[in-house]
């Protein structure tokens, strides 16, 4: 077997986790702090990715990044870089796509969180980006975890956004959902099925590991509660 396509995947996943664990952190906490018509509407915006086809994804991104579009066309003249069928054109494609689960859970999380904790590390002097990353962070953990493995695993099974917006060339843009649809496609289904058993052992540690965090959080809650 040709590794490229699963390595490829690893790659653009990992980098896309780090985007949104990044931006899912930011816009949760500014939400959950919001007015509730602000939050009503942002949240909507920003968990929309997560019901809307893969596929409108794809075109939407096509539509700001094609190479005769405003963002795209710019990128092209300004700096000579495409944004579409390129291995990294994928990571767009898993960001907006994988974005909505680790803000989610992000959000829920820190509006779980008791903000009396928070006033205390105010009352003692420290500054806010103190209190958000030595005393909130730590406190809302295992959601954060959660969201950033859902996040990990949503760009890694990533097809429909990333076909339209990448493509699928063998040893540059192939990744395992592609790679998987075009074996099938060509009648491969011997090489089809092996792909396919890679992502289900994938997927079976991503579960396992979810598990790992809850059963660690339920954990956690019972020592507080006894404590």
């Amino acid at each position: 077997m040709d590794w490229y396509p699963l390595l490829n995947s690893m790659r653009i996943a990992a980098i896309s986790t780090v985007v949104v664990y990044l931006l899912g952190i930011w816009l949760a906490d500014v939400v959950a702090r919001a007015p509730r018509v602000v939050k009503g509407i942002l949240d909507v915006v920003l968990t929309l990715p997560l019901v809307l086809p893969p596929t409108v994804v794809g075109y939407l991104l096509l539509v700001l990044l094609g190479p005769r579009r405003p963002i795209g066309a710019w990128a092209m003249g300004a700096f000579g870089v495409r944004l579409t069928m390129t291995w990294y054109s994928a990571i767009f494609a898993t960001v907006v796509v994988s974005f909505p689960l680790m803000y989610r859970t992000a959000r829920g999380a820190f509006e779980g969180f008791d903000q009396s904790l928070a006033d205390a590390g105010r009352t003692l002097g420290k500054s806010n980006t103190w209190v958000f990353w030595r005393v909130k962070m730590p406190a809302c953990r295992q959601g954060i975890i959660a969201g950033s493995v859902l996040a990990f695993a949503r760009a890694l099974g990533e097809y429909g956004a990333t076909s339209m917006v990448a493509g699928y060339t063998p040893g540059s843009t192939a990744t395992v959902s592609t790679t998987v649809y075009q074996l099938w496609r060509t009648g491969e289904d011997g090489l089809a099925f092996q792909w396919v058993l890679v992502n289900l052992a994938i997927s079976a540690v991503v579960l396992l590991a979810m598990n790992m965090l809850e059963a660690r959080s339920r954990s956690a809650r019972a020592r507080g509660a006894v404590a």
